[in-house]
């Protein structure tokens, strides 16, 4: 097994159990506590884990941490999948769209392989992978730079390509979303690709689940009144309901 997949598991157990144990570690992959040790000091300086003596925490502070794909497409499963559900019912056949980057974007664009003839523009490595045998759909990737733990293509050269079509509908998703501070993302290039989304759209969705609402990340996508339409796995307080109310974005959500 290579470091980099060890960590990543390691990363996998942390997010689920909270904490792990040196001498655990070790033993179940058959290297030497120092070993871990360093993983565990890689992940401390990554943001993600916390040392403390005989192991690490996982550090739950920081919002502007970017966990890698793999693992963030693991994260609240059902959630998305509920978010996938009632955008497939949103888009029609002979749609033109726009997906980002996110794993909440991979369970749409999964749930959305029913619809016929669509043109699907996304920066997302791991959509274009899964679109592959959708034969009568024009899939179109942005180009731009690898963005590493992502499976993204991000940069000026993918805002140059989305800012070149009009579509009917944007579909992103943000870390945090907050009154004040907008629609929020932990990484700029990432942050501006998905606002060349909604600069370019008719429709403008943000999907994300219930856990992004009060959370502000590192750098503004944009502001409440760049939407158009929310969707998100359970039902928000009555406080963002009312919010949302006057600013004129429907919000769509499971019924009970």
């Amino acid at each position: 097994m290579l470091a980099i997949e060890r960590r990543n598991e390691i990363l996998e157990k942390l997010q689920r159990d909270k904490r792990v144990v040196v001498g655990e570690l070790s033993h179940h992959y058959e290297v030497s506590e120092e070993t871990i040790r360093r993983d565990l000091e890689k992940l401390e300086s990554e943001g993600y884990a916390i040392k403390s003596y005989g192991g690490a925490v996982l550090n739950e502070n920081n919002n502007n941490i970017d966990l890698p794909f793999n693992i963030r497409k693991k994260k609240n499963i059902v959630g998305k999948q509920k978010i996938a559900e009632l955008i497939k019912q949103m888009v029609h056949d002979q749609e033109r769209i726009m997906l980002d980057a996110s794993s909440t974007a991979v369970y749409i664009a999964k749930a959305l392989k029913e619809k016929r003839e669509l043109t699907l523009i996304t920066n997302s490595i791991e959509i274009i992978i899964e679109l592959f045998d959708q034969s009568d759909w024009h899939v179109l990737s942005t180009g731009g730079s690898a963005r590493e733990g992502s499976f993204a293509l991000v940069g000026p050269q993918t805002d140059k390509m989305l800012s070149s079509y009009h579509v009917d509908k944007a579909i992103i998703s943000c870390k945090g979303l907050d009154l004040k501070a907008g629609i929020t993302d932990s990484e700029e290039l990432h942050a501006r690709n998905k606002k060349t989304m909604l600069e370019s759209a008719k429709e403008k969705i943000l999907a994300m689940d219930s856990t992004k609402f009060d959370e502000i990340a590192f750098t503004q996508i944009g502001n409440l009144a760049d939407l158009t339409t929310l969707v998100t796995d359970k039902k928000p307080e009555d406080s963002w309901l009312q919010a949302l109310e006057r600013m004129g974005i429907e919000c769509i959500y499971p019924e009970p």
